[in-house]
């Protein structure tokens, strides 16, 4: 082990930790809608109580009203230096019912306690989180505990991600740009970083990448008015594009389930099963369905392994439209890479996070749940920096639609990342 060197007594620091005040600054953050692309009072927040408490804050921002905010305390010696990270977006915008029916329910925008549970979408992705490890830092600073090392604070916007397609174009739309990539090549840079979001307590240090694809099926080149269509006629002569999808898209959902058999990738850090999901669907214009569609386009989200390459399947889903019978075009246009951490330089934060755990939570560090592993999260920026990064933290992934989170989880989460903190920020940097 690297060593478990600590300048104070972590329980010192954690009595330092105010359970009421963790809770009141998850509701709060959970409590300001931000969506992707309006995170700007989040942020306002986070600063505000960032300087409110002492630290010397600063914001770092590709766009003025979309700030990454920043944060450190400073090692008084050669130590290993921590970034601990969260991000300020939430999923769900109140319009955005095409995707989510009751996309203006509280449950995605608002959070509030039941019991010993504080419940929200936001306050599990990701306030909850991003609170634990703010409280963490208060108690640290507060307690007068000495790090040798960096402690940074980083909360960052744009970890979900609007990718620009077709006319939806930046700076409206746009992905993991602004946020934790930005946050690092404009300084946030330490010899480590603890991703902080739900993974059950497990831990991980592999994500899946993906590529997304635009897949346009053509139908006949005369539009047909629609007293004249004539049937039956095989689905793949169809003369409207939206019907010949419909076979395309059935042999690319068979085509999925073979996809994540075949590529499932296991290694140390976590196994990570790329998933393919039909994203969206565009053809004709509701307020004219009076004849048949030339041109019917699905969107396709396809994960992918840090071994694999995009162009790959790409010809996959062109072999398929061949099989199929069909013309149509097969179209790249996200290809963000997925990321293994270096094992053997991320031992001491793994050794620091397994200490942390024995001593918090009871037990030996398990893995993350594969799901945890088989998404995207912003452990892929800090790893493909070669910043050695895991994830790790309080609560389930809201991806399987949990939106509770237990007050002693983060408790617990609070209580963790002083210990690792204090661990690791003490070790001296070779």
């Amino acid at each position: 082990m690297y060593g478990a060197v600590m300048s104070a007594d972590p329980q010192q620091v954690i009595e330092k930790i105010d359970s009421d005040e963790l809770i009141k600054v998850t509701l709060d953050l959970a409590n300001i809608d931000s969506p992707t692309g309006s995170e700007g009072p989040v942020a306002d927040y986070v600063y505000d109580w960032l300087i409110r408490e002492g630290f010397d804050a600063r914001k770092v921002a590709l766009y003025p009203d979309r700030p990454n905010v920043l944060a450190t305390i400073p090692g008084e010696s050669s130590g290993r230096s921590l970034c601990f990270n969260s991000h300020m977006d939430t999923t769900v915008h109140k319009d955005e019912w095409w995707t989510t029916r009751h996309a203006a329910d509280p449950i995605f925008h608002a959070g509030w306690r039941e019991d010993d549970v504080l419940v929200g979408n936001g306050v599990c992705n990701c306030k909850g989180p991003m609170a634990t490890w703010l409280l963490a830092a208060k108690a640290i600073k507060d307690s007068g505990a000495k790090l040798k090392g960096d402690l940074l604070l980083m909360a960052v916007v744009g970890e979900i991600g609007l990718e620009p397609v077709d006319e939806f174009q930046p700076p409206d739309y746009i992905a993991k740009e602004a946020g934790t990539r930005y946050a690092i090549t404009h300084g946030g840079v330490t010899d480590y970083a603890l991703v902080s979001e739900g993974t059950d307590f497990g831990i991980v240090g592999v994500e899946a990448g993906k590529a997304f694809f635009k897949i346009t099926v053509f139908g006949s080149d005369l539009t047909i008015y629609t007293p004249y269509i004539e049937r039956p006629t095989p689905i793949e002569e169809s003369p409207n594009a939206i019907v010949r999808m419909s076979k395309l898209i059935e042999r690319i959902e068979t085509w999925a389930y073979e996809y994540e058999q075949q590529n499932r990738y296991e290694c140390t850090s976590g196994t990570v099963v790329p998933k393919v999901n039909f994203g969206a669907i565009r053809g004709g214009v509701p307020q004219k369905i009076t004849k048949t569609v030339q041109q019917c386009a699905i969107y396709l989200d396809v994960r992918i392994t840090p071994k694999q390459e995009p162009l790959d399947i790409r010809e996959d889903l062109r072999r398929i439209m061949r099989d199929t019978g069909l013309d149509g075009e097969v179209e790249l246009y996200v290809y963000r890479p997925g990321f293994e951490v270096d094992e053997k330089k991320g031992a001491p934060l793994r050794e620091a996070i397994a200490h942390a755990h024995s001593s918090v939570v009871g037990g030996e560090l398990q893995l993350g749940p594969v799901s945890t592993s088989s998404m995207w999260r912003d452990l892929n920026c800090f790893n493909e920096m070669r910043i050695p990064s895991y994830t790790y933290g309080p609560g389930a992934s809201v991806g399987g639609g949990v939106f509770r989170m237990p007050i002693q989880n983060l408790i617990a989460g609070a209580q963790l990342y002083v210990h690792t903190a204090l661990n690791l920020c003490n070790q001296e940097r070779s």
